[in-house]
């Protein structure tokens, strides 16, 4: 042993705050080429923001037949108009594979606290929701606290079910049990949990990733979807190409191998942001674009990535 660590060892100072982290050999020269071009990428003009968390999937994530009865349920034209453009496409991050997304055809009830919706507006989403009260406006702070124009509505449905509530700050009990709450906010009931502020970033052209994963798997999407709070969406003028490049054999290897990696379990990693910025990229020129027949020999090319450097990236 003694002998393995004169012979393997190397020196270092230690003079950064920086993480550090033991490489072969191999892998060291791996990282020094894509460093010797790349960019971090938190150096970058990119904005990395979560999924949208709901506090009630249930709730506010609807599938195709629900989003059709709120719909048909709208009294007139332009209530359906705009209860069309609030219910959006959603992914998950099951639906996020390597370059590409299958869409389960589940939609968002979009009432962010940051858009300032009067719900009166949208009485059938407010008909639909309300079907909810006992379920979720109960986690919406703690103890079932909720308006007093429902407060009429919530009596019925406890005589129905029997639970624990409170209207108006009097305290209704039959069975004496009390539900856990969500996140309290100072959110109205009919809101998601969190502001969502960056709302309008969903519409641009982005990135969607899952944050656990057994791969990279970055899908570029410019149809508007929304997704949820287990995947991540990022923002850049060049997003398909660093879609291509974050999803290349190469740097699923770097980020799982050398800069980044998450692991939890046997195949799982997590892709968080504050993993995934270290990671340096070549910033593009305006002509450059990949063919897509052969991403991963393209970036190998990119990164002056020896045959034998491919071989150990393959085999892992």
């Amino acid at each position: 042993m003694s002998n393995f660590v004169q012979q393997q060892h190397t020196v270092n100072a230690f003079t950064s705050s920086d993480s550090w982290v033991i490489l072969s050999p191999i892998e060291q020269s791996i990282k020094q080429k894509i460093e010797a071009v790349g960019v971090p990428l938190k150096d970058w003009d990119i904005q990395i923001n979560y999924g949208i968390k709901t506090g009630c999937n249930e709730a506010f994530i609807i599938n195709t037949e629900k989003r059709n009865e709120i719909l048909d349920n709208c009294k007139d034209e332009a209530e359906r108009k705009r209860t069309e453009e609030l219910i959006r496409p959603i992914l998950r991050g099951r639906d996020i594979k390597r370059y590409e997304y299958s869409w389960a055809d589940l939609y968002l009830i979009a009432t962010f606290p940051a858009r300032h919706y009067d719900i009166e507006q949208y009485p059938a989403v407010k008909a639909y929701l309300l079907s909810f009260a006992e379920d979720y406006l109960r986690k919406n702070g703690c103890e079932w606290v909720v308006a007093d124009y429902l407060a009429d509505y919530c009596r019925q449905k406890l005589s129905q079910t029997g639970k624990f509530i409170v209207i108006n700050g009097t305290e209704l009990s039959i069975s004496g049990k009390k539900e856990k709450a969500r996140k309290k906010t100072s959110n109205k009931w009919f809101e998601t949990q969190d502001s969502i502020s960056y709302w309008e970033d969903f519409d641009k052209p982005k990135i969607v990733y899952p944050e656990t994963t057994q791969g990279a798997y970055f899908a570029f999407d410019d149809k508007g979807f929304y997704i949820d709070k287990t995947c991540f969406i990022l923002i850049s003028n060049d997003a398909e190409y660093l879609q291509h490049t974050l999803s290349s054999r190469l740097f699923e290897f770097a980020y799982k191998c050398i800069f980044a990696s998450v692991e939890l379990g046997e195949h799982g990693y997590q892709y968080n942001k504050h993993a995934l910025v270290k990671l340096p990229v070549i910033k593009p020129s305006k002509s450059f674009k990949f063919d897509d027949n052969d991403i991963d020999s393209q970036i190998y090319k990119l990164y002056n990535i020896s045959k034998t450097q491919i071989d150990e990236i393959e085999s892992i």
